[in-house]
């Protein structure tokens, strides 16, 4: 905890440096020469660079925390289930590594797939979704849902009813609510990866850590991706959808520019009900240009946290990037703030693994397939609102 204190000051000290110069050597003129420009990049690049440490050393300490909890219903587990079986566990792995026992390979039935494959334990399912959740931003901040079959069903209220002065003894006047359905399926999302039969072999390779990370990080990449700007075209509907989306607020009145008249402006197209737990979304490239902005007190907006599990700040609301916002350019949307506990992810329970040993046996490598079913939709439009540049 004291080397994330420590970096956090060193970040707010070195950002603080980085406005003095930038302040310093933008007097008298909208523009910075190249060497300048290059010294205040560096230094900025300092601070991203930072702030993704202190990002990672923080998820590690959230780890550690959750693998040292005690565990205290170990004699409460049903051994009938796949939940937390450890039978169960020890034949999928047994089978992923080619070493089947006839012993226990019985126990893998209650956790086969209808596509040949076997459900992953519980434990390494949770491994799974923590590595998700680092590799994809929108599952730290949106709501996660677990379906079991079929399609969910999500009633919306599409007006609200009101209330009325009624005069003595008057009559009531008629204010129904009116409710849309919003439905949430489940679209498949899988990858191969291929490991060396030596490999597999050797005692000091961790099998179940490789694939639960390189799972994540393919999946939750592309999950990502998806959930942004997808059509919903046997993928989820992404929040830049437009379709499905979310509303256009503001638009910028340069193709190239954005103010933090911008900014204000998107701030408060927000209704208030929404902005007390509302967060800003945009692309690295996009924040560095927003860090150059101040306020009517020459102030810079952009605030980095200083205090441990904090985000960085603008208008006093959390900031994230994504790479998958658009970059500033005419015509994208590039900042979305909003409440994203309003998109929701229906991730469909169990994600299964399947071992392929003959495919790439000329090459001595073992195939892995790995999936999962997840759909994700805006339930609510009007409780996150975009920015989009001009044409």
């Amino acid at each position: 905890m004291n080397k994330i204190i420590e970096l956090r000051e060193k970040r707010a000290n070195l950002w603080d440096k980085a406005k003095a110069f930038l302040d310093e050597h933008q007097k008298g003129s909208e523009v910075l020469s190249k060497e300048d420009t290059k010294t205040y990049e560096e230094m900025e690049s300092e601070v991203v660079a930072l702030g993704k440490e202190i990002d990672r050393l923080e998820r590690q300490r959230g780890i550690d925390l959750e693998l040292n909890r005690p565990i205290r219903d170990i004699l409460l587990n049903n051994p009938s289930k796949k939940d937390d079986n450890k039978e169960y566990s020890k034949a999928f792995w047994n089978t992923m590594k080619g070493h089947k026992n006839p012993e226990l390979i019985n126990s893998l039935k209650v956790g086969t797939d209808p596509e040949g494959g076997y459900l992953v334990p519980d434990e390494f399912e949770r491994q799974i979704i923590e590595s998700l959740e680092e590799e994809n931003i929108l599952r730290k901040i949106a709501k996660t849902i677990q379906t079991s079959y079929g399609e969910r069903l999500i009633p919306v209220a599409t007006t609200k009813g009101t209330a009325s002065w009624i005069a003595e003894e008057g009559v009531y006047e008629e204010s129904d609510v009116a409710f849309d359905q919003v439905t949430l399926g489940a679209h498949k999302l899988g990858t191969m990866i291929k490991i060396s039969e030596e490999l597999l072999n050797d005692s000091a390779f961790n099998m179940e850590e490789y694939i639960a990370r390189e799972f994540a990080r393919r999946i939750g990449t592309k999950e990502e991706e998806a959930f942004f700007i997808g059509d919903g075209k046997g993928k989820p509907t992404g929040i830049l959808s437009e379709i499905g989306g979310a509303e256009v607020s503001v638009t910028t009145s340069a193709g190239a520019k954005i103010t933090f008249d911008n900014l204000i402006d998107l701030y408060y197209s927000i209704k208030e009900g929404y902005r007390k737990n509302s967060v800003f979304l945009m692309n690295e490239k996009t924040l560095k240009e927003i860090r150059k902005l101040k306020d009517t007190n020459g102030q810079y907006i952009w605030q980095p946290s200083v205090s441990a599990g904090e985000p960085d700040k603008i208008l006093n609301r959390p900031v994230y990037t994504s790479s998958f916002i658009p970059e500033i350019a005419a015509s994208a949307k590039t900042v979305l703030f909003g409440d994203f506990s309003f998109y929701w992810i229906a991730d469909r329970q169990g994600r299964s693994f399947k071992r392929l040993n003959e495919l790439y046996a000329t090459n001595g490598q073992v195939g892995f397939l790995g999936s999962q079913r997840v759909d994700a939709k805006l339930i609510l439009p009007e409780a996150i609102k975009v920015i989009q540049q001009g044409a």
